[in-house]
């Protein structure tokens, strides 16, 4: 499992919501958000990503994007993304090759977990224990990010 202190390897390529090809590493530079969760639709799931689109506009000022990532197909990717006006990047993972670089497979199953890159492309914090509907308010806290309530 990736632990903070840990460089982020620079071979991860999947397919978006879009079916466009993704490289990670095209992300250095700036601070990521790279959060993995079971399954698109879920109430956890479907719960934890419309948090983050509350917030986008505070993680878009302090240039950080938000990549989620499940086993979930392409196809299924768009309809999570279109029925939730979802605006970050949704990554297909279905042979899980990045979850089990992260370290985010459990017994066969991606789970939820999510790690915080910096800009030099290193683990800056790992959260291994996500609750849906307090994750976002944790990352705000850490990032400084005030939520209007």
């Amino acid at each position: 499992m990736l632990k903070e202190g840990d460089k982020v390897p620079d071979n991860i390529e999947l397919l978006n919501q879009d079916g466009d090809l993704i490289k990670l590493k095209d992300y250095k530079g700036k601070k990521l958000v790279v959060y993995f969760y079971p399954k698109d639709n879920t109430p956890g799931c479907t719960t934890e990503a419309i948090n983050f689109r509350d917030s986008i506009k505070e993680y878009e000022n302090k240039d950080i994007a938000i990549i989620g990532i499940s086993a979930d197909t392409v196809k299924s990717h768009k309809n999570f993304q279109t029925k939730y006006d979802l605006p970050f990047t949704l990554l297909s993972d279905p042979e899980k090759k990045a979850a089990k670089a992260f370290g985010a497979v459990v017994q066969g199953r991606v789970k939820r977990r999510t790690w915080l890159v910096n800009e030099d492309w290193v683990i800056e914090k790992t959260y291994e224990t996500v609750s849906p509907s307090k994750h976002n308010n944790e990352l705000c806290t850490y990032y400084g990010i005030t939520l209007k309530t």
